[in-house]
């Protein structure tokens, strides 16, 4: 059976700006530094996979360095950040417990329907594992969320854009790389399950929508529900017939071979096409 392989944040809920940003800049405050991420500059930190490792770059942020004095030690730096890291961490866990941020449309529905066909999950992210475990419990519900096999940033040296996490999962869920579709929103995550050699669909965020997701299967505002609309589809290489949401069937034509009559085309959320 082939597997499903879901990135968590931005995928199951849109974590990023109403989750991480906010837990984010509410640590800041408890620690009284003089500092806060606009949603614009919380975009350009995403290109860096893990909360720990955004925390990390402010060492040679300019802006950053201007409000803030950052410990010229190493360790101390590095005491720093891990504690920035627990306490923003420690907030997160409470928006998500609190059922503050709501799981994207389709999520729970298409892990249903692989659970339902007996397909692999799994969850593979660059987060913490406790703040996984807790998006995937909020969002699945504790019976289906017991069905996932869950890697986080601490199962990994190197995170995404490395394939790391993504071969973990493969063998995980017991199946070949070529067998696993995956769910990204970023592409640093798609990059990431290409080079482990996995077919990729992206449902970009408010804050990933800009990012280049140049190799996707396919790319459409979100898993969407039936006959509800919520589903648009920006970028369609393959012509899989979705319309307003994916399901099992349209995964498995992503696996399967190209159309012979049109290997190449390209499908607009306009619906015009052309051949590359």
């Amino acid at each position: 059976m082939p597997a499903l392989i879901f990135d968590c944040d931005g995928v199951l809920i849109d974590t990023e700006q109403g989750g991480h940003l906010r837990a984010f800049n509410e640590m800041w405050q408890d620690f009284e530094v003089p500092w806060q991420w606009s949603p614009e500059q919380y975009a350009t930190k995403l290109r860096i996979s893990g909360g720990r490792e955004r925390l990390y770059s402010l060492r040679y942020d300019p802006a950053f360095r201007a409000v803030w004095e950052v410990p010229a030690s190493p360790v101390v730096w590095e005491r720093t950040v891990s504690a920035w890291h627990r306490r923003k961490t420690e907030i997160f866990l409470e928006i998500i417990r609190g059922g503050e941020v709501a799981p994207r449309p389709g999520v729970r529905r298409l892990a249903n329907e692989a659970a339902q066909a007996g397909w692999g999950l799994a969850i593979a992210s660059a987060s913490a594992a406790q703040s996984v475990r807790a998006v995937v419990d909020h969002v699945m519900g504790p019976e289906l969320a017991r069905r996932f096999h869950v890697l986080s940033g601490e199962s990994v040296k190197a995170k995404k854009p490395a394939p790391e996490v993504y071969e973990l999962a493969a063998r995980a869920v017991g199946q070949k790389p070529s067998e696993c579709v995956v769910v990204e929103d970023t592409g640093n995550g798609l990059a990431a399950a290409r080079a482990a050699g996995m077919t990729c669909l992206i449902t970009p965020t408010g804050l990933s929508a800009a990012q280049d997701f140049s190799g996707a299967m396919l790319v459409i505002s979100c898993l969407g529900e039936p006959s509800t609309g919520q589903g648009r589809v920006l970028v369609n290489p393959r012509g899989v017939p979705v319309v307003d949401h994916v399901n099992l069937g349209h995964l498995g034509q992503l696996l399967g071979p190209a159309p012979a009559d049109s290997p190449h085309r390209f499908v607009t959320s306009a619906g015009s096409r052309r051949r590359s």
